[in-house]
């Protein structure tokens, strides 16, 4: 009986056996570096996990959740060269290493390199394995578009917030169990189920981010905290506090985000002071209790494999738990 760390260590084996350097070097090797990275392996897992729940073979499942995994670091890759990030996981970034071009390329020969992965299936499936993939590497480009736009509009609202997290998060997380399920020979209405419980998940996930990065602890979440903050960035929590705020608390927080020379210190500190006057620390962990009963009510609709069920209910109460 397979649990969570199982498919993980899987993964992870799976994928060290990979041989993704060959010629010309200059393409192939920026790939090797950037999947040598670690991290989660989140979404080939959750797809094991999907056709788990419906199989006792999982390895129909094996090279197309690691195209999960390959096209999720490509997104990454190209990430890092618009935000012109220096560090991904502690390592310099692919264009830092290299340079843009190679990142560019490489990054483009990744995504074809996941769909060669995508169609080692059986022929009975391949039509709605790669239906689902391609709608979601569209729907995550759509997302990575909103977010960029979002950096220079004055009109988002949290609804559109929630569209781009949707698209750029949760549909891949959505995409990559629904496919594990269809492998496993779900039927429609409970692959459908597994995709919406991985969707919510994936929201209640990206708000749980959002939340911890003005209220967590450096210790635990990993990164610096405040980071949204300093940068203005168009999250759960200021889209709320722009909607709420009204007189002294309106014109503190227009000052803070307009404010061109300030300490990040003092900054984080009069903002989160604004957040908790106007209580969208409540509101965001209403949205994400929210999202995470939506995500567990379907889940518990799904006929499959209980200990799986199990499994999956208590990698998502982790998932969004995290120290605060």
């Amino acid at each position: 009986m397979y649990k969570i760390s199982d498919l993980q260590k899987i993964v992870e084996q799976e994928l060290s056996n990979q041989q993704f350097v060959t010629e010309p070097v200059g393409l192939y090797e920026p790939i090797e570096y950037v999947m040598a990275m670690g991290g989660k392996r989140i979404r080939p897992t959750l797809c094991l996990a999907g056709c788990y729940l419906f199989s006792d073979d999982i390895s129909k499942a094996v090279k197309p959740s690691l195209s999960l995994e390959i096209f999720h670091n490509f997104t990454l890759l190209h990430d890092d060269i618009m935000d012109n990030a220096d560090v991904r996981r502690n390592q310099p970034t692919v264009h830092k290493k290299w340079d843009e071009n190679t990142g560019i390329l490489s990054g483009d020969a990744m995504l074809i390199k996941a769909y060669q992965y995508a169609t080692e299936i059986d022929g009975a499936y391949l039509k709605k394995v790669l239906d689902i993939f391609s709608q979601t590497a569209i729907e995550v480009c759509e997302g990575q578009q909103y977010d960029m736009e979002f950096e220079n509009r004055d009109d988002v609202k949290v609804d559109d917030y929630l569209k781009m997290i949707r698209l750029k998060t949760a549909v891949l997380l959505a995409a990559s169990l629904k496919t594990g399920a269809i492998l496993g020979g779900a039927n429609d209405k409970n692959a459908e189920l597994l995709y919406q419980f991985g969707e919510n998940i994936g929201l209640a996930f990206q708000l749980q981010d959002d939340f911890l990065d003005v209220y967590g602890n450096i210790e635990t979440f990993g990164k610096a905290i405040g980071g949204d903050i300093v940068a203005n960035k168009k999250t759960f929590l200021l889209l709320n506090a722009l909607q709420l705020a009204s007189g002294s608390l309106q014109n503190d927080l227009s000052t803070w985000i307009n404010a061109v020379d300030f300490n990040n210190d003092e900054k984080i500190e009069a903002v989160r002071n604004i957040y908790n006057s106007l209580k969208v620390d409540e509101l965001a962990r209403n949205k994400m209790n929210y999202y995470f009963d939506k995500a567990i009510a379907a889940l518990n609709e799904v006929e499959g494999r209980d200990s799986m069920k199990e499994e999956l209910r208590q990698f998502a109460v982790k998932l969004i738990e995290r120290s605060r």
